[in-house]
C-alpha cells in the first residue's frame, strides 16, 4: 500500500494531529502506513465517513504526550487511537508498550511543565510598546504554548514575553502571539539586548493560534511577571548526565514494594556540580503525578522559604530518602504515610547513587526520614536542628524541619511562629553556601 504522509504545521499542531488522525482511521489506513512529519502542506486530507470514538482516557494522555520531544509520539499516538477504534482496548493494558511509552511521555511533559513554571523568572523592561516583563527558559519539551495560556489567565493585566529557543510567547493583556525564539543567551544582558534590538521584528511576526489545551493548574505559586525577579533571569544550568542515567535506571526500581501502586519513580532533581543537595523523605500525591520532588503543598512552603533566605531553587539539588509515593487509598483520595526504617534503608541505595554523582559539599536533611537515610539513625530534630555537623562518614550536613511540618501546625501564631524559625535554618544554609 502507498504510504500516507501527513504533514503537520508545527511541533503541537494538536489540532492538526486530531483532524488526520481522524481522516486516517475512518479512512482504514493502517499506522505501518502513515508518515508523519512537520512543515507546510496544501494537500488536506478528506473527511472519512463513518463513527469515531475515542476514550476520554486516552484524549488527556494524548493532549501531553504530543508535546513531548519525541520524534516518534504521532505514530505511537496514532496507533493507539486506530487500536481503539478496531475493538482493541490499549488504555485498559498496563503493559502495553505503546501505552507506557505514551503515559511516560505524558509524565515527563506534565512534570516539565510545572518545572517551567516555578523556575521561570522575569526581568521589568520597557520597549516600544510600554512596560513588559520577560523571560527566558529552555524547556526539555514543547509546553511554552500551554504554559502561556495558563500564565495569561493567572497574570491578565500584565504584558509579558517568554522566549525559549525554539519560539516566544507574547501577552498585551488582550492577546497572545507565538513568535520567534532565541537560543542560549549567555546572560540577562545577552538577552534584554536582543529583546531591544529585536522585539519589534519580533512581535510584527507574531502569530496567534494554539490548539494545545491549556497547563494543568497545580497548586504552586509561580514567579509572577509583576515583579522584577532578585535571581538571574538566564540561568543556564543543566543536570549531571550520570545522574540523569541513575534516574533512567530507577524509573523500573523494584527494590521494594513502594513501586506497585505508585504512579511512578520520583527521583531527585537539580543542576550537575550542586554544592547543597536537600533530602526530604518521600514524594507526596502531587509530586507521584507531576514526577518531580518536592512540589505539593509542602514544597510551595520549601521555595516560599528558601526565596526569603536568599536560596535560589535552581542552584541546588532537590530529593527525597524514598522515591515511591507510599499511601493508603481512602476513596479517591490518596493518604500520606511515613516510609518505615526498612524502606528507607532499602532506598538509599538512590540516594547514596546521587551523593556519589553529585559529591555536594552540603546535606541539608528535611525532617526525621531525611535525616535517617543519611545518618543511618533515628534522629531528634529539635536536638540538632539549626548547626552545621560532621558526619560519620565526613560530610557535612545540617538538619531542620520538614515543611509539611508547617502545614501540620493548627495555631495560625504557633506556625507563623514555626515558619520564621525554619527561614532562619535557612539563612543559615545560605550562609554556608556563600562560604563553600
Amino acid at each position: 500500500m502507498v504510504m500516507q504522509r501527513v504533514v503537520l504545521d508545527s511541533e503541537t499542531d494538536w489540532d492538526g494531529w486530531r483532524r488526520a488522525t481522524r481522516a486516517l482511521v475512518l479512512a482504514g489506513i493502517d499506522p505501518a502506513n502513515v508518515h508523519w512529519s512537520i512543515g507546510h502542506s496544501s494537500h488536506a486530507l478528506q473527511e472519512g465517513k463513518g463513527t469515531f470514538n475515542v476514550p476520554k482516557s486516552l484524549i488527556e494522555i494524548a493532549s501531553l504526550a504530543i508535546q513531548a520531544r519525541e520524534p516518534e509520539r504521532f505514530g505511537v499516538l496514532y496507533g493507539l487511537v486506530w487500536r481503539a477504534n478496531h475493538g482493541d482496548r490499549p488504555t485498559e493494558q498496563s503493559n502495553d508498550p505503546d501505552l507506557r511509552l505514551a503515559c511516560r511521555l505524558a509524565h515527563a511533559v506534565r512534570a516539565e511543565a510545572h518545572r517551567m513554571r516555578t523556575h521561570l523568572r522575569f526581568m521589568q523592561i520597557e520597549d516600544s510598546t510600554g512596560e513588559r516583563a520577560l523571560g527566558w527558559y529552555a524547556p526539555a519539551h514543547y509546553v511554552l504554548e500551554a504554559n502561556a495560556q495558563l500564565i495569561a489567565r493567572r497574570f491578565p493585566k500584565h504584558a509579558f514575553s517568554i522566549v525559549t529557543p525554539e519560539r516566544s510567547a507574547h501577552w498585551d493583556g488582550a492577546r497572545l502571539l507565538f513568535g520567534a525564539g532565541l537560543r542560549n543567551p549567555e546572560s540577562d544582558d545577552t538577552l534584554s539586548a536582543w529583546w531591544d534590538a529585536h522585539h519589534a521584528a519580533v512581535l510584527d511576526d507574531a502569530h496567534e493560534g494554539c490548539s494545545i489545551p491549556e497547563a494543568e493548574d497545580l497548586d504552586e505559586v509561580p514567579h509572577s511577571p509583576e515583579t522584577p525577579s532578585a535571581d538571574p533571569v538566564v540561568l543556564p544550568l543543566s543536570a549531571d548526565r550520570d545522574n540523569l542515567d541513575a534516574a533512567r535506571e530507577a524509573s523500573t526500581c523494584r527494590r521494594c514494594a513502594l513501586f506497585e501502586p505508585a504512579t511512578q519513580t520520583v527521583f531527585g532533581e537539580g543542576p550537575a556540580g550542586a554544592q547543597v543537595m536537600f533530602v526530604g523523605e518521600q514524594p507526596g500525591d502531587q509530586e507521584d503525578v507531576i514526577g518531580r520532588p518536592v512540589v505539593g503543598a509542602a514544597g510551595q512552603m520549601l521555595d516560599r522559604a528558601m526565596e526569603e533566605a536568599g536560596i535560589d531553587r535552581r542552584t541546588v539539588y532537590i530529593t527525597n530518602a524514598v522515591k515511591h509515593f507510599k499511601f493508603t487509598p481512602r476513596g479517591r483520595r490518596r493518604i500520606h504515610q511515613s516510609p518505615d526504617a526498612e524502606e528507607i534503608a532499602i532506598c538509599r541505595f538512590w540516594l547514596d547513587v546521587e551523593r556519589v554523582q553529585l559529591r555536594p559539599k552540603l546535606l541539608v536533611l528535611l525532617g526525621g526520614s531525611g535525616a535517617r537515610a543519611v545518618l543511618g539513625r533515628q534522629v531528634t530534630i529539635s536536638r540538632e536542628r539549626g548547626r552545621p555537623f560532621t558526619a560519620p562518614d565526613g560530610q557535612t550536613v545540617f538538619v531542620t524541619v520538614h515543611p509539611s511540618y508547617l502545614l501540620r501546625i493548627p495555631d495560625a501564631s504557633a506556625k507563623a511562629r514555626e515558619y520564621r524559625a525554619f527561614v532562619r535554618d535557612l539563612t543559615i544554609v545560605r550562609e554556608l553556601m556563600d562560604s563553600l
